[in-house]
């Protein structure tokens, strides 16, 4: 690892994770990867509330985790990158690893 990674990447980095600490919004990511969606269809997925899974998204928002287009009156969601689909996906098989 680099050691001269600055203070402000290290902090974005802590947001990034505990915006990952919820089982919610990694859910929400997780249904993400399998394709854009709007608040309706994620909380029809999710069986929750609209209300519920818009706050999750703020938060996946401001950590830059998930991106945000408009469609008309409707806000689509997508996963923000492949970095992002990559760390999810290696922290899910980690985390279901047995040792």
């Amino acid at each position: 690892m680099d050691k001269r990674i600055d203070r402000s990447h290290l902090e974005q980095t802590a947001a990034m994770f505990k915006a990952l600490s919820d089982p919610g919004r990694l859910h929400t990511l997780i249904i993400l990867a399998a394709g854009e969606r709007n608040v309706g269809e994620l909380a029809e997925a999710e069986h929750d509330r609209v209300g519920t899974v818009s706050a999750r998204l703020k938060v996946l928002l401001l950590a830059r985790l998930v991106k945000r287009r408009r469609e008309g009156k409707n806000a689509i969601y997508s996963i923000a990158d492949d970095h992002v689909f990559q760390l999810v996906k290696n922290a899910v098989a980690h985390a279901g690893e047995h040792h």
